[in-house]
């Protein structure tokens, strides 16, 4: 194999992990989240505490696929736009790692218990993030199928 077909092939690999990224977020933030919330059966708490355990998951695979994500961008030697689009994605997902859904899911716990909180800016936060990350990876994944397609 040469170098170019080497190349091609890792943006490809980058391209898939980024668009199927890109498609999880649609799906379980834009999609399925909301939609638990309209299902007249499922109280506040019970579906709130169903968020958390969705969210916390869904930041473990994420973690695996930003790894996955800057190692195939290594590999596939992404342009310099790219790398700042993946490091905004890896900012996205540290900052709700490490300061949204720790501060949401005491929220969760909060309400669960029974106490009343005033309104909260966190779930704007939450939801910037996620559309802030499904545009970068969109982008990153474009770019990636544009380079396949231009490497020669």
């Amino acid at each position: 194999m040469t170098d170019v077909d080497d190349r091609r092939n890792w943006n490809m690999v980058v391209a898939v992990l980024a668009l199927v990224w890109a498609g999880l977020v649609i799906g379980v933030s834009g999609l399925a989240t909301p939609v638990k919330f309209n299902a007249p059966s499922l109280t506040l708490p019970v579906a709130l505490d169903v968020g958390r355990v969705t969210f916390n998951l869904l930041a473990r695979v994420e973690w695996g696929l930003a790894t996955a994500l800057v190692l195939s961008g290594i590999a596939a030697r992404v342009s310099y736009w790219r790398w700042l689009l993946i490091a905004l994605v890896v900012a996205i997902v540290l900052a709700q790692s490490f300061w949204l859904l720790p501060a949401l899911d005491a929220r969760v716990s909060a309400v669960i218990a029974g106490t009343p909180l005033p309104p909260s800016s966190l779930h704007g936060w939450y939801v910037a993030g996620e559309a802030m990350k499904i545009g970068a990876l969109t982008l990153i994944g474009l770019g990636a199928l544009w380079r396949v397609r231009r490497v020669r």
